[in-house]
């Protein structure tokens, strides 16, 4: 594959408890990958999302701090809540 241009399409759909992403591969990889994955009996995606997790392992993920008034916004909803002030409404 040395000197095969290619591009990578990434739609990101964001849900609260994962990201879901698509990528456009030349064929000559999505093979190569396909392949691998099989080697391992796992379908693609699970292959690339242990791929993607072995690369990113060592980094530590930064963790904001919320500012003094949204932590206290947050900690007065969250009272309310547990205190029957307010209702959870599914959707």
């Amino acid at each position: 594959m040395t000197g095969t241009k290619f591009s990578t399409i990434i739609e990101i759909m964001s849900d609260t408890q994962a990201t879901q992403i698509k990528v456009t591969l030349p064929n000559e990889l999505y093979l190569h990958l396909r392949s691998k994955a099989e080697k391992f009996g796992l379908n693609l995606a699970s292959y690339i999302r242990h791929l993607v997790i072995n690369d990113v392992k060592d980094i530590d993920i930064p963790v904001f701090k919320m500012s003094e008034k949204r932590e206290e916004i947050a900690l007065k909803a969250l009272k309310d809540y547990k205190s029957g002030k307010t209702k959870l409404f599914e959707i």
